[in-house]
């Protein structure tokens, strides 16, 4: 299956999602499954992974109910408060949806850099492990320090960065990125994703070449069998089409050969996530 591991769904709401600013005007409308679907179509892509964009578990019951509607929804990456006393009741609730995979916590917002290493935090990430759950880590460049402890600390938990850490391309800034992502790398359980990366350059003047220095980093850091492909759909389009996003990471990893790009555009996500077959091309016909 060709998965992209990272999209989201919502039905706008000016109040809950009060983090799309007037710059990113384009993202206050609906964006759903019949959207989505064209452009895996256009793709070759078979399958995604719906993550989070809300803190809430009313997010997390939206996305299972579009996951058990639309097959081509391969998994979710919900919210749970990880931070509450009874976090592991809930993810024993939600252990019952074969589509829900992981849990996603938005650290980047943390005032708190150290957040990840909050003794409450730990005690819910120390549950996912009894449900076969994956976490993928959100954060800035500045909190990878925590990131990499948060991994010593949790050896068996399969995480995931988004983003690639969200570094910062539109500065040129690389080196205290790169020695942090290579630490975090070390840890065997910890899978990247190639997304989020036009945001993070110049919206409008980004080109491919930008984007070389990181990807090199992370392809040598993690390797083919760490890597996976995700859109970052509707985000992207702040600067980017769903196209140029497939292409910008597809052109990249071709170079490395058929195995690479099995695997970081498919494989990896179906090993790391747990995901079940769907019919070949569903994507297509939904």
């Amino acid at each position: 299956m060709r998965i992209d591991s990272h999209q989201h769904f919502w039905e706008f709401d000016a109040v809950r999602d009060a983090w799309i600013t007037d710059e990113m005007s384009v993202l206050r409308r609906n964006f759903l499954p019949p959207d989505l679907s064209p452009e895996l179509a256009a793709g070759a892509m078979d399958a995604c992974v719906a993550v989070q964009a809300d803190s809430s578990e009313e997010e997390t019951e939206f996305l299972l109910a579009l996951a058990a509607r639309y097959p081509f929804i391969a998994g979710v990456v919900g919210w749970v408060d990880l931070r509450s006393p009874g976090a592991a009741r809930r993810l024993e609730h939600y252990s019952q949806f074969e589509k829900f995979r992981g849990v996603r916590h938005i650290v980047q917002a943390e005032p708190d850099d150290q957040f990840l290493l909050r003794q409450d935090f730990c005690r819910g990430i120390a549950a996912l492990g009894q449900f076969g759950f994956t976490y993928d880590i959100l954060i800035y460049p500045r909190q990878l320090p925590a990131a990499v402890r948060f991994a010593e600390r949790f050896p068996d938990q399969p995480i995931v960065v988004d983003h690639l850490a969200k570094p910062l391309i539109r500065a040129g800034e690389i080196a205290d990125w790169e020695r942090r992502m290579r630490a975090l790398a070390a840890h065997p359980r910890v899978f990247c994703k190639l997304s989020g990366m036009v945001t993070e350059a110049d919206w409008r003047g980004w080109k491919p070449a930008d984007f070389a220095p990181y990807l090199d980093v992370v392809y040598d850091a993690f390797g083919p069998e760490r890597l996976m492909f995700g859109s970052d759909w509707p985000v992207c389009l702040l600067a980017a089409s769903y196209r140029q996003v497939r292409e910008l990471a597809a052109s990249y990893v071709r170079a490395h050969g058929p195995a690479a790009e099995a695997a970081i555009f498919g494989g990896n996500a179906v090993r790391f996530y747990g995901l079940k077959a769907i019919h070949h091309g569903s994507a297509a016909h939904q």
